[in-house]
C-alpha cells in the first residue's frame, strides 16, 4: 500500500497544514484497514485487494482539506473520509465485472482473480462497512451519504443504457459524470466541512467545489488518456480508445464530424478516416496507433482541454467565499493541477520540455512537478 507522501501540485507549502493531512491521511489509512477486516480471512484479502494496489485517496484528501474550515481534529472527520472511500473503493469492484476489466491499478482485478461473484458480493461487503460507519456519524450523514450513491449509481445506469434518442452524447456524457463522479467529491468537501462543524456557507461552497474539481479532474484524464505517452503519465496511452469507451474527445470528433456534414462544409480525408476507425474495432494495435495519432492532431483534443479548463475555473471561483488562508490555497492548488494535467501533454506542453505556467489561475509561473506527480496520489495512493 502507498504511504502518505509529499503534496502534489499545491500553491502554497504550509508546514501546519501539511503535518495535519499527513496526519489525517494516515489516520485514514488505518481506518481503511480496520473496515476491511473481517473474521473470514478470504473476505478481508479480497476487501484490501485494490486498496493495497493503491490509488488515488482523492476523496479522503477533499474531506481533511475541508475539515480545515473548521475543527479538523473533530471525531467525525476521519470518519467521513473513511466512507467515501470505501464507497469508491466497492463502485470499483462493480464497476470492473460491468466492464469486464482484467486489471485495476497495476493488479488483476478482483473478477479476473476470483470470478464475478466474489467481485460483486466484495463491493457490497465494502458498501456494509461504510453504512455501518455512517451510523455512527448520525442521520445527516445517512441522508447525505444516501443522496451521493443515488446519484452515483443513476450515473452509472445512465452510462451503460447510453443517451436515449435525440440527446446530445456530449450533454450526456456530462450527466453521467455528474453523477459517477461529482456525487462523491462533492460529499467528500460537504463532509469534512459538515463533520467539522464549519460554517453552513462553507458546507455549501465545499460542496460547489466538488461538484466542479471531479469533473475538471475526469476530464483532463479523458485527454491524458488520448495526448499522454506512457513515460509522461505513467498510464497506457489511448487505453479507453482501444476499449471502445466514447470519452470526450472522441465525443467531439463525433459532434464536429456530424455538424460539418449536416451542413455540407468541407471534411478532410484525415477527418473521414478517424471517423471510420473510431465506428470500428480498435483492438488491432494497427488501427489503435492510427486512431491515436489522427486524434492528438484533431482540434478535438485542444476542446477537450478547455473544457477541463472551464470546470477547474469553476471550481476555482466557487472558492471565492472562503477565508483567506492555507486551506483555500490549497483547494486552490487542485484546480491548477487539473488544468497542468489536461495541458502538458503531447502537443499540450511545449516540445522544448517547459510546463504550463499559470494552472487555472492569471499571474506569474509557479514552479509545478511532473505530470506523473500531479495526482492526488501524491497525498497517500
Amino acid at each position: 500500500m502507498n504511504v502518505v507522501g509529499p503534496p502534489f501540485g499545491l500553491s502554497v507549502w504550509d508546514a501546519a497544514l501539511d503535518a495535519d493531512l499527513r496526519a489525517g491521511l494516515a489516520a485514514v489509512e488505518e481506518g481503511l484497514l480496520d473496515a476491511t477486516k473481517s473474521d473470514v480471512p478470504f473476505i478481508t484479502d479480497a476487501a484490501r485487494h485494490l486498496l493495497q494496489a493503491g490509488g488515488k485517496r482523492f476523496r479522503p484528501l477533499l474531506v481533511m482539506l475541508g475539515a480545515q474550515f473548521g475543527d479538523p481534529h473533530a471525531p467525525g472527520v476521519v470518519p467521513s473520509a473513511v466512507v467515501v472511500e470505501l464507497t469508491h473503493l466497492a463502485t470499483l469492484y462493480h464497476d470492473d465485472v460491468m466492464d469486464e476489466a482484467d486489471a485495476r491499478r497495476g493488479v488483476h482485478s478482483a473478477n479476473a482473480r476470483w470470478g464475478n461473484s466474489v467481485a460483486v458480493l466484495t463491493g457490497d461487503f465494502l458498501f456494509s462497512r461504510a453504512s455501518h460507519i455512517l451510523a455512527d456519524l448520525g442521520p445527516e450523514a445517512v441522508r447525505v451519504q444516501a443522496e451521493a450513491f443515488e446519484r452515483l449509481v443513476t450515473g452509472q445506469i445512465l452510462e451503460t443504457v447510453g443517451p436515449r434518442d435525440g440527446r446530445d452524447p456530449l450533454d450526456h456524457y456530462m450527466e453521467v459524470l455528474a453523477g459517477k463522479t461529482s456525487s462523491l467529491m462533492a460529499v467528500s468537501g460537504r463532509f469534512g466541512a459538515m463533520m467539522s462543524g464549519a460554517d453552513e456557507s462553507v458546507v455549501h461552497t465545499l460542496t460547489q467545489f466538488g461538484e466542479r474539481i471531479g469533473i475538471a479532474f475526469q476530464l483532463a484524464d479523458d485527454v491524458l488518456d488520448i495526448a499522454s505517452d506512457h513515460h509522461e503519465s505513467g498510464k497506457t496511452p489511448g487505453t479507453d480508445l482501444r476499449e471502445g469507451v466514447p470519452t470526450l474527445p472522441v465525443l467531439h470528433v463525433r459532434k464536429m464530424y456530424a455538424q460539418a456534414v449536416a451542413a455540407g462544409g468541407h471534411v478532410s480525408a484525415d477527418d473521414r478516416r478517424l471517423n471510420e476507425l473510431l465506428d470500428g474495432d480498435l483492438t488491432d494495435d494497427a488501427l489503435h496507433a492510427e486512431a491515436l495519432g489522427l486524434l492528438r492532431a484533431h482540434p478535438a483534443l485542444d476542446q477537450a482541454r478547455r473544457d477541463s479548463r472551464q470546470y477547474a475555473a469553476e471550481a476555482l471561483a466557487a472558492l471565492a467565499p472562503l477565508a483567506e488562508g492555507p486551506a483555500k490555497q490549497a483547494l486552490a492548488g487542485l484546480c491548477d493541477a487539473a488544468v497542468d494535467r489536461a495541458s502538458w501533454a503531447a502537443g499540450g506542453a511545449s516540445r522544448a520540455g517547459g510546463p504550463p505556467k499559470r494552472g487555472c489561475r492569471p499571474g506569474p509561473a509557479t514552479p509545478r512537478p511532473h505530470p506523473g506527480a500531479l495526482l492526488p496520489g501524491a497525498y497517500g495512493g
